[in-house]
């Protein structure tokens, strides 16, 4: 059984109530498979969505996905900068794990 599918199966057995399953940084995203997760990647982009899939290089499949795209812009001539917002919904969305910088998983109640 490979890790994906492992971590699939666990999933399907149901969600846990802490994080005393986390032994290796990857079992952090598992337990986050199905919810809502923040990631922000390289390009000031990031991305709110559910979790559908993932892998060992953090290739993810999201849903629901919500992404903000942070653009500066320099007026040469004056040198000054104004930033802009770029928001964007999007049903299902790949996401190449190259790109990666963070990925937090949901908050969980104590």
């Amino acid at each position: 059984m490979t890790d994906v599918a492992a971590a699939n199966a666990a999933a399907a057995a149901g969600p846990t109530s802490s994080f005393s399953m986390v032994e290796e940084p990857l079992d952090l995203v598992r337990l986050s498979l199905d919810e809502r997760i923040y990631v922000k990647l390289r390009g000031d982009r990031e991305l709110r969505g559910r979790l559908h899939a993932y892998d060992q290089h953090l290739n993810m499949v999201l849903g629901e996905v919500e992404e903000t795209i942070t653009i500066v812009d320099v007026d040469e001539e004056s040198n000054t900068q104004s930033v802009r917002t770029v928001n964007r919904k999007v049903p299902m969305l790949f996401v190449r794990g190259d790109g990666v910088i963070l990925v937090s998983p949901p908050s969980r109640a104590s």
